[in-house]
């Protein structure tokens, strides 16, 4: 039996939770169904317990539903319409990734698989945390194209992610979070 984009998504978004990467209502996640539509989870969605119902079907053109989609729909959106290659997106905020990107200007894994990855990654500082809400749909996918990047740290906000295989765009994550851990580890 085929896994259909809602399970693909249910069962990532379950995973991450289970990592502490999402919070009860925290965090993001789609994917692109065409070329202008995606599916994202609504803003009231509780990610160890995603159904079908949890998830909201948008068009790039905002229009009333909208209103009950996740928060980050915009940046998503964004994301979709800039980079062709992304077919899924996901916003988290691992703990160690995010503690990390206070005191840092990059993380250099020096873990094996994480070096193996990414052997560096600027952490991308937003500046003015009262407005970033109104820059990040532009800034984040204008960043992850100037800088040919599939995952971007932003200094204490979190991770924004895209990816052509939902497992891959896990994997990501797991990575980073796991490369920080041990950075941080490292220093006690």
């Amino acid at each position: 039996m085929e896994e259909t984009i809602i399970d693909k998504l249910r069962r990532v978004s379950l995973s991450l939770f289970r990592q502490n990467f999402f919070g009860i209502f925290h965090g993001s996640i789609s994917a692109r169904i065409e070329l202008n539509k995606f599916i994202i989870n609504k803003k009231e969605a509780i990610f160890d317990a995603m159904d079908e119902e949890d998830f909201i079907l948008l068009r790039h053109a905002r229009d009333y539903r909208w209103k009950d989609a996740s928060l980050d729909s915009e940046i998503h959106s964004s994301i979709y319409q800039n980079i062709p290659d992304a077919k899924f997106v996901a916003y988290a905020m691992p703990p160690f990734a995010t503690a990390y990107s206070l005191d840092a200007d990059y993380i250099v894994p020096r873990d094996y698989f994480g070096k193996r990855l990414y052997p560096s990654l600027k952490i991308y500082d937003p500046k003015k945390a009262d407005d970033w809400y109104e820059r990040a749909d532009v800034e984040i996918p204008k960043m992850m194209i100037d800088q040919d990047l599939d995952i971007l740290i932003i200094r204490g906000y979190g991770i924004y992610a895209h990816a052509r295989e939902i497992n891959e765009l896990a994997k990501k994550f797991a990575l980073i979070e796991n490369s920080c851990r041990i950075l941080l580890y490292a220093k006690i």
